[in-house]
């Protein structure tokens, strides 16, 4: 299982871990991922989606997950999280 975040696309990143006496060896930086529910308003279902707590708060800061779909763009996405974002977008052509 990939270790990238369904909603923004973060993942791992690589540095450096440095000794007192300035030694470099490379380290991975990994994402804090976690597996949470969110609920679609518009319709009126929940979805599982693995995220990172920067994109967890995010999704929040931007008024919920409906909100988030529409505003970000298709690369970031997961295959999960563009599914229901076509069915967010069907759901609000109908109305």
């Amino acid at each position: 299982m990939a270790r990238i975040c369904e909603l923004t696309g973060k993942g791992r990143m690589t540095g450096h871990n440095v000794s007192h006496a300035n030694n470099k060896t490379k380290r991975v930086f990994l994402p804090n991922l976690q597996n949470v529910t969110l609920m679609s308003e518009k319709l009126d279902r929940s979805f599982k989606f693995r995220v990172s707590t920067h994109g967890l708060r995010s999704v929040e800061h931007n008024g919920g997950l409906d909100n988030w779909l529409l505003k970000t763009s298709d690369e970031k996405l997961s295959a999960n999280a563009l599914k229901v974002k076509r069915e967010l977008v069907k759901a609000s052509a109908a109305v």
